[in-house]
């Protein structure tokens, strides 16, 4: 895609000569020229930009300080400005039915126009490594880590990436950056159609998830992608939503006081004086692992609000449908027990931001962040356990659901025990898609979500469990690689159930109605909690409801 068109007006041009032939004259009562910045948009208005459809769009960028600016759109729309004292300008456009290619045309001291511009359904994405994953990796069966059996969900991804062709699905990346004291207004990137030559950097869970958006809604899908890998909730979060709760409060000055300490004794030089002390030890060895260099601790991308800041914050206040989410991973191992209630805080404090749903005046309308649930990955569980860090993680995104306008893809059948990046990510994409088509296209989708835990009741020694989305019924089931959920008619695996003692056991479980479930064990005649795939890997689980949506990991417990 070209680049936008920037030229000078001519009466400018003009303007200067005069001024410059003034000075040169030497007249006493001239005043220097202080020059004329052009103005510019921000970096998402740009050719092959998806703008959010039939919505009051902001347009915005930087001028001279009372610069005069126009945007002009060709499906009809013009607004006009002026440049506040800092340089910076917004207008707002009434945007049309799905459609396009436009031109926007930006007028002030220059004119900068954009070209093909599509009017359609925009999506924030966003996350650590699992919404990262490009399909160039995803098309890659690693050796001693891909069991055979995945090895086709690779084939299949790498004929997509190969052949598929969607001038109206785009992607835009925003660049890896940190700030973790301040937050940015400026990014880099560049808007992309999918073809066979930019697909490989398609990230797999946002090209699925807009791929069944095209083919259910037959709209431009616009992706606005802003990932980085190993990183934490926290990261993700502005500043201000820590300071709405005294724990997290006290979590985020404690977390910023020892960062502001280490920028305060780093030294690059004895940091790079320790780095080649320690490779010199390392190669004399000849053994072990290289040692890393020091970096500043400013650039850590686990920060809290580093990331919000250095990435999100320049997107906002970006026109979007909504927003979709894979992350957790990095919480599986530590701080699973505070996941919700962060999470919780991160989405509401986007949605502010963005103006769409303030949780503290309940003004505006919150957009729809849909999530991707954990996924199976290592060894598979064959005895109750006590405590599991990931299946906690799960089961608190699952609680997050409590949460207006959010939907959870459930993932315990497409994971894979040898890669925590799984190959899967069409079925992450479809999932995430069916909650969007339901609740945002109002398309005829008779269910978006497997089995979720509604309610339980304790009677005659038995726990009588009640599911909201069970669609047609429930069933014990499996889903074939590449395949679709089918019925098997075996016993319901993974359910366990304890009294008052806590010693869990692998309890009996049965399909009692459409949408219940009852749960027993022989030695347990007053059970008190049941739990349901409560494992990193539950691989055995089978509950499904019969549209073939797996079940999530739920505990009746109310404190885990």
């Amino acid at each position: 895609m070209t680049t936008s068109r920037i030229t000078i007006k001519k009466q400018q041009v003009e303007s200067m000569k005069k001024k410059s032939i003034a000075i040169i004259l030497g007249m006493a009562a001239a005043v220097p020229f202080a020059g004329w910045s052009d103005v510019q948009p921000a970096a998402l208005f740009t050719d092959g930009m998806v703008i959010q459809r039939e919505t009051n769009a902001p347009v915005w960028g930087t001028a001279d300080a009372g610069e005069e600016v126009t945007v002009s759109a060709s499906w009809g729309e013009t607004a006009a400005t002026t440049a506040d004292a800092a340089g910076k300008w917004m207008v707002k456009l009434d945007t049309p039915k799905a459609s396009g290619p436009y031109t926007m045309t930006i007028q002030g001291n220059n004119t900068v126009e954009i070209n093909d511009v599509l009017s359609g359904e925009v999506w924030f994405c966003s996350g650590q490594s699992n919404m990262k994953y490009q399909l160039r990796k995803l098309a890659n069966a690693r050796p001693k880590v891909t069991e055979k059996k995945y090895e086709p969900v690779s084939a299949y991804i790498k004929q997509e990436m190969d052949t598929a062709r969607d001038e109206m699905l785009r992607q835009f990346t925003v660049a890896e950056n940190t700030s973790p004291f301040e937050p940015l207004e400026t990014l880099s990137g560049q808007w992309v159609a999918s073809s066979p030559e930019t697909n490989p950097d398609f990230s797999g869970t946002p090209y699925f998830f807009g791929r069944e958006l095209r083919r259910e809604v037959n709209v431009p899908v616009g992706l606005i992608k802003c990932v980085w890998g190993g990183t934490r909730v926290e990261s993700w979060m502005p500043a201000e939503a820590f300071l709405q709760d005294k724990e997290m409060a006290a979590y985020y000055e404690g977390q910023m006081s020892g960062l502001k300490k280490r920028l305060a004794s780093w030294d690059p030089k004895k940091a790079e004086a320790d780095y080649q002390a320690a490779l010199k030890r390392h190669k004399a060895k000849g053994k072990g692992r290289k040692p890393k260099r020091e970096t500043n601790p400013k650039g850590n991308h686990k920060n809290p609000t580093t990331l919000f800041n250095g990435m999100v914050n320049p997107v906002i206040p970006y026109a979007i449908r909504g927003a979709i989410w894979y992350q957790g991973e990095s919480h599986g191992a530590s701080a699973a027990h505070r996941y919700e209630q962060h999470f919780r805080a991160m989405i509401s404090a986007w949605r502010k931001q963005w103006n769409q749903g303030d949780p503290a005046t309940g003004a505006g309308q919150a957009f729809p962040f849909y999530f991707a649930q954990l996924a199976n990955y290592n060894k598979p569980v064959t005895e109750p356990v006590e405590f599991n860090s990931w299946a906690l993680v799960r089961d608190q995104q699952r609680r997050t659901l409590g949460l207006k306008n959010t939907g959870m893809a459930v993932l315990t059948d497409v994971g894979e025990a040898q890669d925590i990046h799984p190959h899967n990510k069409i079925d992450v994409g479809k999932r995430l898609a069916l909650w969007a088509l339901k609740h945002d296209y109002k398309q005829d989708v008779p269910v978006c979500s497997g089995p979720l835990y509604k309610n339980h009741e304790i009677k005659d020694g038995k726990v009588i469990i009640k599911f909201d989305h069970a669609g047609s019924g429930l069933m014990s089931g499996e889903t074939p690689v590449l395949g679709t959920a089918r019925e098997t008619g075996e016993p319901l695996k993974h359910f366990q159930i304890c009294g008052a003692d806590s010693q869990w056991k692998w309890a009996r479980a049965e399909i009692t109605g459409k949408d219940t479930v009852t749960v027993s064990h022989l030695e347990v005649r007053k059970p008190v909690v049941v739990r349901y795939a409560w494992a990193q890997n539950p691989e055995s689980a089978n509950l499904y409801n019969k549209e073939g949506l797996p079940s999530s990991i739920f505990t009746t417990a109310t404190g885990e």
